[in-house]
Formats: C-alpha cells, sequence, structure tokens
C-alpha cells in the first residue's frame, strides 16, 4: 500500500490539505494527535470512518514529505 491510494490533496477540500481520502480528517490532525500521545486506537475509536492503513499512511505521506524536505543555511554576516 502506498499513501497516495488514501491521501489526496484537492484544492476543494480543506484548502487543498493532504486528507484521508472520502474524508475531510487531515493528514495534519492526525499526525498531531499521534504526537499528543493518541494511540492508534483512540484514533479509530473517535474517527470510526479510519482504518488502520489510513494512519498508516499520514504517517508515510508526512515521512516522505520531511526527507524531501531540503535546509539550506542562511548565511550571516
Amino acid at each position: 500500500m502506498s499513501w497516495q491510494e488514501r491521501v489526496i490533496l484537492d484544492p476543494k477540500v480543506l484548502a487543498g490539505k493532504p486528507v484521508v481520502k472520502g474524508t475531510r480528517i487531515s493528514v495534519e490532525l492526525i499526525v498531531d494527535l499521534l504526537a499528543n500521545g493518541w494511540t492508534q486506537d483512540q484514533i479509530l475509536d473517535s474517527y470510526p470512518q479510519l482504518t488502520t492503513d489510513d494512519i498508516r499512511a499520514c504517517l508515510a505521506y508526512a515521512s516522505e514529505i520531511l526527507h524531501a524536505e531540503k535546509v539550506y543555511p542562511i548565511k550571516t554576516r
């Protein structure tokens, strides 16, 4: 499974933020919940339209974005 099967970016949904396909649940929300200590089971209980694979896809999307990020040093005087 690739994240592209489960995460979409549509300018008509949440202003184009990446969301779980077929929902208005953003990748950002899922990652934030996990970062704040929520378990996968708590997320699935609170958002029954999600699956374990949806949560994994959100993490895979976030990972790919971070891997692609480039940081350039700013020269200071």
